[in-house]
């Protein structure tokens, strides 16, 4: 018993094969299509024949509806790539501008609370890879990804192999 795939669109194939030609991450790609997706249910017709006007009124929506900075810049990254990439169509983008972040410092524990919170977890394995990730600022999949040849004692620095958007890195003391 075979099961139907679902008919993917025209459109829709040439932005998966735009974006895999440039090796973007799976979960980027995930995202793109999210955010053409939502857009489209937004327009209520295809994406590639919105106008300038529309991508604006889009952002407002978005900004009304009280998105994040954060997901608002995604939401136009994406948009971007689908129009400048897929569709050739870089002039509708030109109006839609990234936001400010605001900048947050992060929280930075005392000596005690790290303790506490090393303490609070079960055994060594997970103690050893929250104290690097806490110590070095890696992210959860770059300590996973940490081999014992990526420590080099002797400089007190680590190899990253694949950091975010797979880029090689050193982390210091």
């Amino acid at each position: 018993m075979t099961s139907a795939q679902p008919t993917v669109s025209p459109l829709r194939q040439r932005m998966i094969d735009d974006m895999r030609m440039r090796q973007l991450a799976p979960k980027t790609q995930a995202n793109y299509l999210r955010i053409v997706r939502e857009f489209a249910r937004y327009l209520g017709r295809s994406p590639d024949t919105a106008t300038v006007e529309d991508l604006r009124t889009y952002q407002l929506h978005l900004v009304d509806h009280g998105t994040s900075p954060v997901s608002l810049n995604a939401a136009i990254t994406g948009l971007k790539f689908f129009f400048e990439i897929t569709l050739h169509e870089p002039e509708l983008m030109a109006r839609m501008q990234p936001v400010r972040v605001p900048r947050t410092l992060p929280v930075v524990l005392s000596p005690d609370e790290v303790r506490r919170l090393n303490a609070a977890t079960g055994n060594l394995k997970h103690q050893t890879a929250l104290s690097v990730a806490y110590g070095t600022g890696l992210r959860a999949s770059e300590v996973v990804a940490l081999k014992v040849t990526d420590i080099d004692s002797q400089r007190m620095t680590l190899r990253i192999e694949q950091g975010k958007g797979r880029r090689p890195g050193h982390r210091g003391r």
